[in-house]
């Protein structure tokens, strides 16, 4: 391979056989830097990924997707070979005959489940890209400078695999799966085993499905559509309302351009942000019949958005609007509980979908439960706060302010 190599490793508490991984791998590759990128281990794998001779950068628990993406930004421009920490066996001929995406396929596999994980990304990788991949999960894989430029920042956990060989597919490089007799920890058909299985197979629906770069440069599924499912003992009305926001949320993330505000849509003209601006507070006005209630509802799932810049932010945001308003709001708290700690950590992201239908269950909590007179000073206050996020950012002012500094950073890794 022409170009320069670096060699990236995923590893959690990996202690008893890091060492030697990375041995083989400087051996066998001399030439080419060894990273490891240590993801939130509790024992001493970075230690012993150092005293082998590669270079550790230290994350917090995050995923291997997550992991892979940070420390790939320490690399040089060039190629990348990458390993799993456990992996015994010679992969040198992924280098050969200059294919964008080499992957290796195990000559003697072992152990494993019933492959309904393996199945599952063999299906969407065909469906997706066409591709017919014979080894989905395999981690052992080069890539060209080419195929690192399309398929990074790779998609969360186990589902960065999938992903990356239905993007490099999809963008016509040249994807190739090759036979190796290598050898790595198996897992069995035990409770752990069942438990890992799972997760991968989770990981790789959610890293098939819609996503987005968050503001550290991650790449995560967008479940905020999830919202819609939420809210089983609201009035029908609000229900579709926020589905309706809900959906024309997730047009937005899916097909918005670069425009970021009211104004910056409002210049441009067509675009789906003017559709959520214009939809949702004819959605409200459809189902409470008020040109003022409608206002409020159109407000409040604006102002929600405009927190959901970092992880939990919007959802706290939630929390506390749905103490205050109650109503329809308690019927959407169990979705939010659920969707909190993935969006905490980085695993997902709420998107437009999930921070515009949450806003909008807000408003209608508060039309159900404010007075006329109450109902203006509240569209007052969220007008102020949109002018607000419109010349200043909300996110610096949270991040200047003690108490708000901290109870935002609450909960995050």
């Amino acid at each position: 391979m022409a170009e320069p190599l670096t060699i990236l490793i995923a590893a959690r508490d990996e202690e008893a056989r890091i060492r030697e991984t990375v041995a083989a791998l400087r051996g066998a590759f001399p030439d080419a830097e060894v990273l490891v990128a240590d993801d939130g281990s509790r024992d001493g794998t970075a230690a012993a990924a150092e005293g082998a001779g590669a270079r550790v950068v230290r994350l917090p628990r995050l995923g291997k997707g997550q992991a892979l993406t940070l420390v790939e930004r320490e690399a040089p421009p060039g190629s990348l070979l990458l390993c799993d920490a456990d992996l015994a066996g010679d992969l040198a001929p992924l280098l050969d005959d200059g294919a964008d995406l080499a992957i290796a396929a195990f000559a003697e596999p072992r152990g494993g489940g019933f492959g309904v994980a393996k199945r599952a990304g063999r299906a969407l990788i065909r469906a997706l890209s066409g591709f017919d991949a014979r080894e989905p999960l395999s981690g052992q894989r080069t890539l060209s400078a080419a195929a690192r430029d399309v398929c990074f920042p790779l998609a969360p956990g186990f589902g960065c695999e999938v992903r990356m060989t239905i993007d490099a597919a999809s963008a016509g490089l040249r994807v190739e799966e090759r036979e190796l007799p290598l050898r790595h920890r198996a897992t069995g058909r035990d409770a752990s085993g069942f438990l890992h299985r799972g997760r991968q197979l989770l990981d790789t629906v959610l890293a098939c499905g819609p996503t987005a770069t968050n503001y550290r440069g991650l790449r995560l599924p967008l479940v905020g559509a999830l919202v819609a499912l939420g809210g089983a003992s609201a009035p029908r009305r609000v229900r579709l309302a926020v589905a309706a926001a809900v959906a024309l949320g997730l047009a937005d993330d899916l097909w918005s351009g670069p425009e970021r505000g009211f104004r910056a849509h409002l210049t441009r003209g067509s675009t789906t942000g003017v559709a959520k601006a214009v939809g949702i507070p004819l959605v409200a006005l459809a189902a409470t019949r008020s040109m003022r209630a409608a206002t409020l509802v159109g407000l409040a799932a604006n102002a929600l958005n405009q927190f959901d810049t970092r992880p939990g932010r919007a959802l706290k945001v939630f929390f506390a609007g749905a103490l205050l308003v109650r109503g329809p709001a308690k019927a959407y708290v169990p979705i939010a509980v659920l969707l909190a700690p993935y969006d905490l950590r980085e695993m997902t992201m709420l998107g437009d979908a999930g921070a515009n239908g949450l806003g909008a269950v807000l408003g209608f909590g508060s039309v159900s439960k404010l007075t006329g007179r109450w109902q203006i000073l509240s569209i007052a206050a969220l007008a102020a706060l949109t002018v607000v996020g419109e010349t200043r950012s909300l996110g610096d002012l949270i991040e200047r302010t003690r108490g708000l500094r901290e109870l935002d950073a609450w909960g995050r890794p």
